[in-house]
Formats: C-alpha cells, sequence, structure tokens
C-alpha cells in the first residue's frame, strides 16, 4: 500500500510542487517576490517558482497583436477551431479537469492531442502495448527495494529530489548504481538481459566484468528496481524498455523486481490516463471521421505540423512559459503562462493567459508512478481562468458556431 511522507511540509504547507512528476510534497512556499522554496533546495522547483510574482493575474489575452478581452479571445479562437479541417492539440498541461475539458473539445472537432514531449511517452507506452510490463511506485521502493539500478544514468539531473523520495540515504541496506555502458544503451541493456536470463555466461571472457556482476548482484537482490528515464530513451527506445522489462520478468522467476520509469511532466501522464479512461484509448488518438483512432507514429505532433497534416494548434502550457509553442505555419491558439513570450506571425495568435495548477489555482495531477493521483493546492489566487474552465467555453462556443451553420 501507497504510504505519504510522513515529514511535515514548511512554509506554505501543505503543498505539492507541480513542476516535475515526483510531485513532492514535504516542502513548501513562502510568499514573496519571487516565490521561494522553503524545505529544499531542489534548483528545478526553484527556476519554476521565479517565474511566479503578484502580476500575473494582470495578465490580458491578445489576439491579432492585440490585447483583448476574455470573451473576446474565446470567439476567436472558437473560430478558427470550428472552421479547422485538422486541429492538433499539443503542449497539453494541465491537470485532470483540464484534461477533462480537452477530451471534450477534441471530440467535438476531431482534433489530434499528442504533448509537448510526445515521443517519450510513446516510448513506455508502446513496449507496454506491445509486450507488457512489471512496474513498482515511489512508495514500495522506498520500504521494500535493496538494490536500485540506473538503467539512463542518474536521475538527479532531471529529479533533484528523486533519491530521497525512494529513501536512499535514510535506511540501510540499499544499494544504487548505475548500468555501465558498453557500446550503446541497446547493445548494453541487451547484453544484460542475456546474462540475466544465462544465455551468455557470466565467465565468458568477452563479457565486460562490470555488466556480469551487476547481472550477479541483480539475481542476488531480493527486491531489485530497475529506473529508467523516458526523455533520455534514443529514437526506439520502446525496444530498450522491453528489454528491461525481460529482465524484470526473468528476475522475477526467483526473486523480486521490477521497473519504476519517470517521466510524464508538464502534465502528460496525467493527460494520458484521463483520455485513456475516457475513450479506452491514449494519446495520439483522435475521434475522427472513422470513429476512434490511435496511431503512435502518425500522430507525432511534429510529423504532422512538417507535413502541412494539421491545420490550426491549440497548444497548452499553465505550469510555466516552457514548453513554448513551435513556430508553425499556422493560427495558433494558445493556453499558457502568463510570462510566455510568442513572436507574432502572419498566420495570426490568440493567447488567453491561465491559471498555474499548484500556484494560483486548485487541481489534481497523477504521480509520474500512475498509482496516486495528489491534490493541488494554491499558494494564492492569481484571478486567471484555469485551463478547464477556458476549454470548457471554447467547446460551448463551438458548438453554437457548428449549429449556427447547420441551421
Amino acid at each position: 500500500m501507497n504510504q505519504p511522507d510522513t515529514a511535515a511540509p514548511p512554509g506554505n504547507a501543505p503543498w505539492t510542487c507541480p513542476f516535475c512528476p515526483l510531485l513532492c510534497d514535504t516542502f513548501g512556499v513562502e510568499l514573496g517576490t519571487p516565490l521561494k522554496l522553503v524545505g529544499s533546495d531542489c534548483p528545478r522547483a526553484r527556476k519554476a517558482l521565479a517565474n511566479f510574482d503578484a502580476s500575473a493575474g494582470a495578465a490580458q489575452p491578445r489576439a491579432g497583436g492585440q490585447d483583448c478581452d476574455l470573451d473576446t479571445a474565446i470567439a476567436k479562437a472558437a473560430a478558427l477551431l470550428a472552421a479547422s479541417r485538422q486541429p492538433l492539440f499539443g503542449g497539453l498541461g494541465t491537470d485532470v479537469a483540464g484534461a477533462r475539458a480537452l477530451y471534450a473539445l477534441a471530440c467535438e472537432t476531431g482534433a489530434i492531442c499528442d504533448p509537448a514531449h510526445g515521443q517519450a511517452l510513446m516510448h513506455g507506452l508502446r513496449a507496454l502495448q506491445d509486450r507488457g510490463g512489471f512496474s513498482t511506485t515511489l512508495a514500495e521502493t522506498r520500504t521494500r527495494a535493496d538494490l536500485v539500478v540506473c538503467m539512463t544514468e542518474e536521475p538527479t539531473a532531471h529529479y533533484p529530489e528523486f533519491f530521497r523520495r525512494i529513501g536512499v540515504g535514510e535506511r540501510q541496506g540499499v544499494a544504487v548504481e548505475t548500468l555501465p555502458l558498453h557500446g550503446d544503451l541497446f547493445d548494453t541493456v541487451a547484453l544484460l538481459a542475456a546474462l540475466v536470463a544465462g544465455r551468455v555466461s557470466k565467465d565468458d571472457a568477452r563479457v565486460p566484468a562490470d555488466l556480469a556482476a551487476l547481472s550477479a548482484r541483480l539475481q542476488a537482490a531480493r527486491y531489485a528496481v530497475l529506473v529508467y528515464e523516458s526523455g533520455r530513451l534514443p529514437a526506439q527506445g520502446a525496444l530498450i524498455v522491453e528489454a528491461i522489462q525481460r529482465i524484470v520478468a526473468t528476475l522475477n522467476r526467483s526473486t523480486r523486481a521490477a521497473s519504476l520509469p519517470l517521466g510524464g511532466g508538464d502534465g502528460a501522464s496525467t493527460v494520458n490516463q484521463v483520455f485513456a479512461w475516457l475513450s479506452g484509448l491514449p494519446l495520439r488518438s483522435r475521434a475522427g471521421p472513422l470513429g476512434l483512432e490511435h496511431e503512435p507514429l502518425c500522430f507525432d505532433a511534429g510529423r504532422l505540423l512538417a507535413d502541412g497534416a494539421a491545420d490550426t494548434l491549440l497548444w497548452v502550457s499553465s505550469y510555466g512559459p516552457e514548453p513554448a509553442p513551435p513556430a508553425a505555419g499556422v493560427p495558433r491558439i494558445v493556453l499558457g503562462h502568463p510570462a510566455m513570450r510568442l513572436a507574432q506571425d502572419a498566420h495570426g495568435l490568440v493567447f488567453i493567459p491561465v491559471s498555474t495548477p499548484g500556484i494560483g489555482s486548485a487541481g489534481h495531477l497523477f504521480r509520474t508512478d500512475g498509482s496516486v493521483l495528489l491534490p493541488l493546492r494554491p499558494v494564492y489566487e492569481d484571478g486567471l481562468p484555469s485551463v478547464a474552465e477556458v476549454v470548457r467555453r471554447l467547446t460551448q462556443a463551438v458548438q453554437a458556431l457548428k449549429k449556427g451553420r447547420v441551421q
């Protein structure tokens, strides 16, 4: 059973940090300009908090390079979506409520949906679809694991609080190792899988000694956890994930092992879960003329824009000014952080500043391990509309425009 961290968060508590999929909830925030992180020196959280101050609520929507009110911006955005033959929803940096609203709008417009880091998300998803898998949680890793192997380098560069979250340094008997590379990652993981399965002898002189030793330690561990970052995997990374799952499956014949993928930031894993439970299909899907379609290769946002296969882009990024939308040669509707800087282009732009869940408004996000839905409590009320509110109004406006045309 998952147990929450027990340390009481300082500062503006309780607070859950929304800026990384670990969703740490054992530190807090103090009001100021900028907001100040308390109880942690996490560089990722501190950098994100620097994007917020009390002036956010004064941000204005813009359309065609001019400030306007929210009603005008929604009307212009709805006109673009209603006229679009193939909209693309990208970024998808929102929470559960925003994702539910986006799904309804996607069904209304036949939009294809792909998050900002869709390729990384698809690595694990395609491996799961093709071969299945066995994964664990942060809490179980913290309480059960005696060997943690970082398969794609140590994750602290992108997840500074990771080792603290799994209890490394707080209890005895936990060993942390990093996979030694011999050739590329494909070759190394494949050789490790062969060693663990006994298809290659550890005594073979051609086998690197450190890789043979790691396979022996994996077999001797009571509970081994193989950690990997989806964002660090190369093209065709699903093959690496499948090899990691082969190692896990082999170890579980005689001991206990699991994988722990790290990824799905900026709301990607949350939106994927919401779309999956509403439609039965994950992201890179659409409700189109043929019904529900899932195309993990064809529905890549970068591919669609490069090929001219989408004629309108709706980009959602509520957690910060990055990731910003691509400079696509199509009309763009951006629901974004107030500090987002967007150059006007010849095709026009509608920008609507939205509130950040966990800073200016409440919300919910799924943690990277996919088993825990955590509430996000606001630090202050910023006065900006939420993604869910804006998207619901967009859906109503698009429906009204279509109804008017039919009549």
